[in-house]
């Protein structure tokens, strides 16, 4: 018989579930016999859903799962470097954006290659070379650091490349679940499927020119490290000014929210214009802080968990409310319209990005709802005085920072 204690976070709660009677622990009080699990067991996975193996009596129902993991996502590794994906087929409700998790050694090269999709990039660690065209055909060669975004729409070309001395892992946003890294156009796949004399006449020189062309893609593969970035942007004919930027400084934006809980920078076509159809919000929570309760009316929300551990609860109709727990590597959905927040439960910093296939940002703050109606009407919708919902905050946080509680 195994006993599953109570998180301390998920104590029972001074105010009533509505749907009675209350789901999890609350129920076995007087009698925790009901709590016998005899049943195999993976402890070690169990450990990481505390949230799921002893609800918070608030949660009610089940809803789709709205959390998976590069964590157990298939890594594919080559000579150059590694990735692991998350689509639609994986991970049934994300249906909007499939990601990728990829690394590139020191001179790596993922090859050139275009999608049917827009591909949106994170960079979280080291430097890339990155290159494609616009879509008026003028070339761009960017190097980009921990905390840039790169953008290339649907059909566009491009290559990454690694940089010196710890190569490039970012984390690539497609702007449709069913997108996946091995349905992919790749540029040796189609010389290989061309006639030679095809590619002679197209190209103006003899046949012999393609004899050696690999017959097997490249996909990752290592390169020579890449050298000064102006000879290569002069090399590719870049002319400044001349192309739509594909690359933004997000870490040097300011945040558009910002307490002592934590920060929120946003990306989307109001500061970067190139950023056609996914918008993105890189989030910091402080430890005991959390990111307010709050919806996204204009797109599901993907998360990718960076750094630290957090829990959130999504509240779905019919009601259905559901917590599970995050940790670095694993990802989360919430779809359009659902009440949520991200609670950080560790001590250290919970780093996540948001990411929605829209060319703008938008949400929905629960506080900044509830600060702008009458406040009797309010009152009689939650039984509390007005007095006390006047303590209440006057618009939108973003981050609800760690502090002690009003007394009534």
């Amino acid at each position: 018989m195994t006993d599953q204690p109570t998180p301390p976070h998920h104590e029972t709660p001074a105010v009533g579930d509505p749907d009675l009677p209350q789901e999890g622990l609350v129920n076995i009080a007087d009698d925790p016999a009901a709590n016998t699990m005899t049943g195999p067991q993976n402890p070690a996975l169990a450990a990481q859903f505390p949230s799921q193996l002893n609800a918070p009596a608030t949660d009610i129902s089940t809803q789709a799962f709205f959390w998976s993991s590069f964590n157990i996502s298939p890594r594919r590794v080559q000579r150059g470097g590694w990735a692991r994906e998350l689509t639609q087929s994986d991970f049934a409700i994300s249906d909007e954006i499939a990601g990728v998790n990829m690394y590139l050694e020191p001179s790596g090269i993922r090859e050139l290659h275009w999608h049917q999709t827009a591909e949106w990039a994170l960079m979280t660690r080291g430097g890339c070379r990155v290159t494609t065209l616009s879509r008026e055909g003028l070339p761009s060669v960017e190097d980009v650091f921990e905390g840039d975004l790169w953008f290339f729409p649907a059909g566009l070309p491009h290559s990454l490349q690694g940089l010196g001395p710890d190569g490039a892992e970012f984390v690539l946003a497609f702007d449709s679940g069913e997108q996946s890294e091995s349905n992919t156009l790749l540029l040796t796949d189609w010389f290989a499927h061309t006639p030679p004399d095809v590619l002679a006449k197209n190209f103006g020189v003899a046949q012999d020119a393609f004899a050696d062309l690999p017959l097997h893609d490249l996909w990752i593969f290592p390169g020579e490290v890449p050298g000064d970035l102006e000879q290569d942007q002069l090399a590719a004919g870049v002319e400044w000014g001349g192309t739509e930027p594909v690359i933004f400084r997000m870490g040097k934006t300011a945040p558009r929210f910002e307490n002592s809980g934590g920060s929120i920078r946003i990306a989307d076509s109001t500061n970067f214009p190139g950023a056609k159809t996914v918008a993105a919000a890189l989030t910091v929570v402080e430890p005991g802080s959390m990111r307010e309760l709050h919806w996204h009316p204009n797109a599901d929300e993907w998360q990718y968990y960076l750094k630290g551990q957090g829990r959130m609860t999504v509240f779905n109709t019919g009601p259905h409310a559901n917590t599970m727990d995050f940790k670095a590597g694993d990802v989360g959905v919430v779809k359009r319209n659902l009440g949520h927040y991200v609670e950080n439960t560790g001590d250290e910093p919970l780093i996540y990005v948001e990411t929605f296939r829209s060319d703008h940002y938008e949400e929905v703050s629960l506080a900044n709802w509830l600060a702008h109606l009458p406040p009797s009407l309010v009152s009689q919708h939650l039984n509390i005085p007005e007095e006390v919902l006047a303590t209440f905050p006057r618009g939108s946080q973003g981050i609800v920072p760690l502090r002690a509680p009003r007394e009534r």
